[in-house]
């Protein structure tokens, strides 16, 4: 099927319940880095920020007797790229997106990142077309399956607290995350860091738009390298 840029934008919004005033922004959250200068990258780093707020909201409303830290963990576990995956294959996501040559013959609509990247971004875009009331409307449908599923006896730990409590089972020193570089503008930096472990040599290396991000992937990047994963 060939879709017109209209027929895309107008596709997103019956699929997500949400009608865009600007096709515009619409067409943007759709338009990976390898088709245009002009794309969803920093729409998506809005609906990052976005989606963690209103899932933030979510739980503290609803579960009042946890903690930070579980909710935290629980949190972690409905905005991570697994649960965006989830949502852009429901959302039949990766054929309407707008990939540039090289990508679409590598089956980039396909792609775990490229999908889990879109979906924030289409939050960025509902965010900044119809106010955070819009955004948080549509985070409430397309999350609403996985909230009713939380098991919060098996609330999903972050990437660092795994790796630190799979050390500390087997009497292991701590890892030490070391910032190694910043790179970019006050509003747009991106920063590297490594994940040391003395103990088994092992040294693991990530970047984020946040420090504590970065350290969580490479955390992440360790615990895979752990025997049986870290399990």
């Amino acid at each position: 099927m060939t879709r017109t840029d209209d027929t895309r934008a107008q596709e997103l919004g019956e699929r997500i319940g949400y009608a865009f005033q600007s096709g515009a922004l619409a067409l943007e959250a759709l338009t990976h880095r390898s088709r245009a200068v002009r794309n969803n990258e920093r729409l998506e780093f809005l609906g990052d920020s976005v989606l963690n707020l209103v899932v933030a909201q979510i739980l503290f409303d609803r579960h009042p007797q946890l903690p930070e830290g579980e909710l935290s963990r629980i949190r972690a576990g409905l905005v991570n790229r697994e649960a965006l995956l989830q949502i852009a294959q429901k959302l039949r996501l990766g054929e309407l997106l707008r990939l540039g040559e090289g990508e679409l013959k590598s089956g980039g609509g396909g792609r775990p990142s490229i999908l889990a990247d879109a979906v924030e971004a289409v939050l960025g875009a509902v965010f900044r077309d119809g106010g955070f009331a819009a955004a948080e409307a549509v985070i409430r449908n397309l999350l609403a399956p996985m909230m009713d599923d939380i098991d919060l006896t098996t609330a999903p730990k972050d990437a660092k607290t795994s790796l630190q409590e799979w050390l500390q089972a087997r009497h292991r020193a701590l890892p030490r995350y070391q910032l190694l570089e910043t790179r970019g503008e006050a509003h747009d930096q991106t920063f590297r860091v490594q994940c040391i472990m003395d103990d088994l040599s092992l040294t693991t290396e990530a970047e984020g738009k946040s420090r504590r991000m970065a350290e969580q992937l490479a955390a992440q990047r360790a615990l895979e390298r752990l025997p049986e994963g870290g399990a």
